[in-house]
This record gives C-alpha cells, sequence and structure tokens, in this order.
C-alpha cells in the first residue's frame, strides 16, 4: 500500500514509544486495571519511596490509547490503532525532585524498584543543590475518586467500517463539488489515567478525546494556481456524538460554524466551494478597510498575547535562555493597576468546560480544577498557570508570588513524562 502525507506520518507515529505498541480494534475496548490492582501498584511505589527518605511521593499509572484512520479521496492510506502502557514515580528526597518511570509494569517489585529509583536520583540532585531545598505548599488529599469524560457514544465503540465510510463519503462531497484533492482523518483518544500521592489522593479518571478534520485542494489546470480550505472542527473532550448531526450546534451565515456538534459532510461541501471560489477571486487592493475577524482569530491573539506572556516560567525569567522571557512582571502585577488590555473582556482558563478539550477531573498533579481568571476588566488578576505548588518547586523564598497562582494547570501527556506547567482551555468572555 502506498503512504504519503499524514497517512505516513500516522504511521511513523504509531511506532514512536509515547504513542505505544500496534493493537487491534478489538484490543482498545479492553478493560484496563482493576482499581484495586491500580491502588496496589500505586501503595507499593509510595511505601518504597518513604523508606528509602522521600518526603513526598506521587504516582500516575496511565494507559494510553490512539486510533487514527487516515484517507485521501477514495481510498484508505492507513488505519492504526495503539496502546501505551507505563507508569511515571516523582519523589522528593533531601529537599530535591528525582523521576523515574516504567513501561508495562505489572508488579509491586517492578514499581518499589521505580520508585527507589527516583529517591536515589533526587538525593544524586541535592548533591548540586545551591538554592533552598524544595518545599510544597500545603495539599490536601481527597481519597478515592474517579471522574469520567461524559461522553454518549464511545468512539472506539463505532466500527471501523462506519468510520470509513463517514470519510468516504466526505470526500466523495468535496470531489463532486469542485475539490481537486481532499484527505480527511479521525484521530481518537482515550487517556486512562491513576494518580496517587502521599497526600492520601487516589484518582482514576477515563478521559475521551475527538478530532475528525479534513483538507480540500482545488486546483487551476490552466495556470496551476491552487488553493486550499481545511475542515472547521476542533478537537474535543467528547464522544462520537460530536459527529452527529444537531442544527442546534451550528452557528449559521456566510460560512456555517459549529459548536458540540459538527456537519462533516455540510462543512466539505462548503469547503470545496469556497476552495474554487477562492482561485477567481479579486486580489485586495491597497487602502483602507474595516477588518472583521473571524471569533476564532482570538485563539492565536489569546495564546500570544496573554497565554505565553503569563506563563510562570518566563515571567519569573526562568524561559530566558530558551522561550524568551516577559513583558507582564511581577512588579507590573503588585501595582494592582497595571492595564493589561481592553475593559470589555474577562480572560480566563478553565478545565471544567464540559466537552472542552482540555476537560478533566483533576489535573496530573492530584489539583481539583476551578476557572482561574488571567484578566478581568482589563486588570491583571493571575499569572498563568499552575498549581500553587509550583513556586515553591522553582523558587521557594519567593513566598510573595504564591498568591498569585491559580491550582490544576499541571499536565503530563504521556505516561514516561515529567509534567508541565501549562493552562488549558483559556477562553474569553465579555463583561
Amino acid at each position: 500500500m502506498q503512504v504519503t502525507g499524514l497517512g505516513a506520518g500516522s504511521l511513523l507515529l504509531s511506532q514512536l514509544p509515547v504513542f505505544g505498541r500496534p493493537v487491534s480494534e478489538e484490543a482498545l475496548l479492553m478493560p484496563g486495571l482493576d482499581l484495586v490492582i491500580k491502588k496496589r501498584l500505586a501503595d507499593a511505589a509510595l511505601n518504597a519511596a518513604k523508606s528509602k527518605g522521600a518526603s513526598y511521593a506521587d504516582v500516575r499509572i496511565g494507559r494510553y490509547l490512539n486510533q487514527f484512520i487516515i484517507t485521501r479521496e477514495d481510498k484508505v492510506q492507513n488505519i492504526a490503532s495503539t496502546e501505551s502502557y507505563g507508569v511515571g514515580i516523582r519523589v522528593i528526597a533531601d529537599g530535591c525532585w528525582g523521576f523515574a518511570a516504567v513501561g508495562d509494569a505489572k508488579t509491586e517489585a517492578e514499581l518499589a524498584r521505580a520508585a527507589e529509583k527516583a529517591v536515589a536520583m533526587a538525593k544524586a540532585n541535592a548533591l548540586l543543590l545551591s538554592d533552598e531545598p524544595v518545599q510544597l505548599a500545603p495539599q490536601k488529599g481527597f481519597g478515592e475518586i474517579s471522574w469520567k469524560t461524559p461522553i454518549q457514544k464511545n468512539a472506539f465503540e463505532i466500527p471501523i467500517k462506519e468510520k470509513v465510510e463517514l470519510l468516504m463519503a466526505v470526500n466523495g462531497a468535496a470531489s463532486k463539488n469542485g475539490a481537486s484533492f481532499v484527505n480527511s482523518q479521525l484521530f481518537l483518544v482515550n487517556e486512562q489515567k491513576y494518580f496517587a500521592s502521599t497526600d492520601g489522593s487516589y484518582i482514576d479518571q477515563d478521559i475521551h478525546r475527538l478530532w475528525p478534520s479534513f483538507t480540500v485542494t482545488a486546483i487551476d489546470p490552466k495556470s496551476g494556481k491552487f488553493e486550499t480550505r481545511d475542515s472547521l472542527s476542533a478537537p474535543m473532550g467528547m464522544g462520537y456524538e460530536y459527529l452527529q448531526v444537531n442544527p442546534a450546534d451550528k452557528i449559521t451565515g456566510i460560512t456555517t460554524r459549529y459548536n458540540k456538534g459538527y456537519d462533516m459532510l455540510e462543512d466539505v461541501v462548503a469547503a470545496a466551494k469556497q476552495a474554487k471560489q477562492k482561485l477567481t477571486a479579486k486580489s485586495v487592493e491597497a487602502g483602507k478597510y474595516d477588518l472583521v475577524l473571524d471569533p476564532s482569530h482570538t485563539w492565536l491573539t489569546i495564546h500570544e498575547s496573554v497565554g505565553h506572556p503569563l506563563e510562570l516560567d518566563r515571567v519569573l525569567g526562568y524561559e530566558a535562555n530558551f522561550a524568551g522571557t516577559s513583558f507582564a512582571t511581577i512588579d507590573k502585577w503588585k501595582t494592582k493597576g497595571f492595564n493589561y488590555g481592553s475593559n470589555q473582556v474577562t480572560l480566563f482558563a478553565d478545565k471544567t468546560q464540559a466537552g472542552s478539550l482540555g476537560a478533566v477531573g483533576y489535573d496530573d498533579e492530584g489539583f481539583r480544577p476551578n476557572a482561574g481568571i488571567w484578566l478581568k476588566m482589563a486588570f491583571w488578576s493571575t499569572i498563568r498557570p499552575s498549581a500553587i505548588r509550583s513556586i515553591c518547586w522553582a523558587r521557594p523564598n519567593r513566598r510573595d508570588v504564591v498568591m498569585l497562582i491559580a491550582g490544576d494547570r499541571f499536565n503530563s501527556s504521556v505516561w514516561p513524562t515529567y509534567r508541565w506547567q501549562r493552562a488549558k482551555n483559556p477562553s474569553r468572555s465579555m463583561n
């Protein structure tokens, strides 16, 4: 089978360790570890870490399921299903962090050994510690608790045949309406995460995500010029119900937009026609115009103008030799009057938004999400991101900064990686 473009990319991705090993479609529906077993494994790691001198420890047991379905015109380029399972263990010992991960761990002994390695790493790091030791802000454990994405249809339960038929129908509709080429794909994710810590939390989460997308290309055979138009879908924290047509989820206009339901066939017809129209569209002439921006333009505006500048590592200067610094500094925040933008806008990050891509019950440090406001009525109200503990990790003597931080901002995309501080679901509301 010849594979090109995104189809080839998906094959490569499916072979990467973080995406896991190829599995059958049926394997994606097999249950993961029982909760009793997860707790026993987690306790083995926590107890081993404490016995070796850790003052704090947490464990993330992760099973990550992915499915890629890639098509082009009348052909299926690739179907790949993958599974990745492993455990990440993080500790504090002698005032320093240590981390270790182990793949396919099924026994208490394996987790205990990994925890001991994490403690050994922390103690080795402590020999190089020149600042004050790491101190954690208090965090009460939640006990044993579970959370699931409130889906109506598990996308992994929909037969491959039905998914392929949808994409083939999308491609056919594009071709009939003027597209010279069309690629379409479905990307499905199920993250089964279990978090346990010496704070007393044992949190089990079943998280689902879905992203249908396409790109159509129209070519002028005489000039050789071409134009493209991508789908207007969005990656969502939903099940297959996102692809069920519901008029209430449509925002009609010159171009129809979609909310919590996406009509892929309708969108691809419009996309093919619009790509073809772009081939003969008149070029913009120099002059003064009233510019009307699509609401989606604010995604990038918020991302660049608010999201990055309010990242705590940038604010404190820790990213100066990598991603850069920030104009939003602590002294400006302390004035309580730094005018960041229009007084018509409030910006916030809320991982509790149902159906959103970043929606979870708890973050990867065991914090419960809330709606953390960044800017209210033009004035800077908090720093992005992250859990209150983050500032204590980075610079414990900066207690003046602790109160700036909103919780639930930690994320780790796969089990072998150390979690990092980034806010999810940045949004805007009009005052």
